[in-house]
């Protein structure tokens, strides 16, 4: 192989070169669309799930099976069973917490059982917590520390054992609102087009969703969901809430307030939401000045530890070898 190399002259290097940095940025290209379509199928999956779910539920109150707005739990399987372990723990408390709802609907982890599985899933984090200290622990041919430090290390396993899945929990949270907030400017500028020219609420959420579920899925996902709560829902003052609790963003509660407040006053939607638009458009680009104007601060100890003593190298080395020399 290498002497086929050897006897190439660099034209024909070079002409292969390219020739594979071009299979490879089409093979790049298709497999980063395939995965963008299964995306894209998934995220559509779930609204058209909650769209379904949303009509199930109406039509059981039609029906008088039930009286108010909820999701049931399901019967048999895991989910049950896990449940009435966490109930046995004396854990009802956390099933029914609010809070921790709103936190896994922050995250994106939505479902019947979402809280059960949660709650679980710390426990047996836990546990396994517990098993890895006592892991490392018989590592050690002879414990050096006393014997009360043995077990101070299996409290520790199982305290970030514990704590481990509630860190994976708010760093997913932190992830998703990071996302939406970056482009949430983007989608009022299209809400604005799409009001003006002369469509509704509900059509405009749904025309943006379908606009920006290949550059946003994680808030084409959420404004889906409010076009669903917005076909099915009575009052629109509720899905405006429930999209400002599921993203808990800043600018998701001042857009739901803005709707709120144009449906109950007869504002007009476009001139509230192109108001809207341009303050949160002026608030990235306050905060992108803020990070451009911290940058100097921020590379002063790299350019200390990483450059200066290369440029001392290059500066002072050739006189030092001539001095020796």
């Amino acid at each position: 192989m290498m002497t086929i190399i050897a006897r190439m002259d660099m034209t024909t290097v070079v002409l292969w070169l390219f020739m594979g940095a071009v299979l490879l940025g089409f093979a790049g290209y298709v497999l980063s669309s395939k995965s963008g379509s299964k995306k894209t199928k998934r995220i559509k999956s779930v609204l058209s799930q909650h769209r379904s779910d949303l009509g199930k539920q109406f039509a059981e109150i039609s029906a008088n099976k039930q009286s108010t707005l909820r999701i049931g739990r399901q019967k048999g399987g895991m989910a049950e069973t896990l449940q009435k372990l966490l109930a046995i723990m004396n854990m009802d408390n956390l099933l029914q917490s609010k809070a921790l709802k709103q936190d896994l609907s922050k995250a994106g982890i939505r479902g019947r059982n979402a809280i059960v599985f949660y709650i679980s899933a710390r426990m047996l984090t836990a546990v396994g917590g517990i098993f890895v200290a006592i892991l490392l622990v018989g590592l050690w041919r002879k414990f050096p520390y006393p014997e009360f430090v043995r077990y101070i290390m299996y409290a520790i396993g199982a305290y970030v054992g514990f704590y481990a899945p509630k860190i994976f929990l708010i760093n997913t949270i932190q992830t998703r609102q990071a996302q939406m907030t970056s482009i949430f400017p983007d989608v009022l500028d299209l809400m604005v087009i799409c009001v003006e020219a002369g469509l509704g609420i509900e059509q405009a959420f749904s025309r943006v969703t379908e606009e920006i579920i290949e550059s946003s899925p994680v808030l084409a996902q959420e404004l889906g969901l409010t076009s669903a709560e917005l076909a099915y829902l009575g009052d629109r003052r509720v899905a405006y809430e429930n999209f400002a609790t599921r993203t808990g963003l800043p600018a998701a509660k001042s857009l739901a307030t803005t709707l709120i407040q144009s449906e109950q006053y007869g504002t007009p939607v476009g001139v509230a939401l192109k108001v809207l638009a341009q303050d949160k458009r002026d608030e990235r680009m306050g905060k992108a000045e803020r990070k451009a104007a911290a940058l100097p601060a921020q590379l002063t100890v790299p350019m200390i530890i990483f450059f200066l003593p290369v440029l001392f190298l290059v500066v002072i080395g050739p006189a030092y070898l001539q001095i020796n020399m």
